[in-house]
């Protein structure tokens, strides 16, 4: 960790990308979040009222989400403070935020079953496999994320754009594309 760093909480290091290491003196603060989420998550899920799981889900994120948006329980997130969700949104069913990293969704996104997006990773040195490398992922305004696809962090999926089922995005999406696949690939564009 460098002097500047220091002076940093974590959750400033986190959104602007920074490694965490597992020993980092400030991961307990990590886990003091963890642990309310999950307590939050628990009633969330056993919700049977979309107006008391927006409201569950505004509890672990922070902020008030709006009104139009819809969230069909179950919804997993492992941290959930830095989810940022805009209006008119809908999450169906059984979708996995891990967003220690930032997960920002702007309005009128369509996020099918089962997606999972990930803003955390880890390098692949044995030595520094536990180091947490978070990588922002946000999905831009009217685009379509289908059934079962994995977003991956550091990707940004462009306007109007669309994520075909089962897809795994791992590089951005340009605006007005439809992409598909493993790896994702464009596949056409759309107007």
């Amino acid at each position: 960790m460098t002097q500047k760093s220091e002076q940093l909480d974590i959750f400033t290091r986190l959104k602007s990308g920074e490694p965490i290491p597992l020993g980092d003196p400030e991961y307990p603060k990590i886990f003091e979040i963890v642990n309310q989420t999950m307590k939050l998550s628990v009633e969330l899920n056993n919700s049977t009222d979309a107006n008391n799981v927006r409201s569950k889900l505004s509890e672990i994120i922070g902020v008030t989400i709006d009104e139009s948006t819809t969230i069909f329980p179950p919804f997993y997130t492992n941290f959930g403070r830095h989810i940022s969700l805009g209006k008119n949104v809908f999450i169906n069913h059984a979708c996995s935020f891990l967003d220690l990293g930032c997960i920002t969704i702007e309005d009128d996104v369509m996020i099918g079953p089962r997606v999972n997006i990930s803003s955390e990773n880890h390098p692949v040195e044995v030595s520094k496999r536990k180091t947490l490398v978070p990588g922002a992922v946000v999905i831009k305004r009217n685009a379509w994320i289908g059934a079962g696809a994995t977003i991956l962090p550091g990707v940004t999926i462009g306007e109007n754009a669309v994520v075909a089922a089962g897809a795994l995005v791992n590089k951005d999406v340009p605006a007005n594309t439809v992409v598909g696949g493993v790896p994702a690939k464009i596949l056409k564009e759309i107007s």
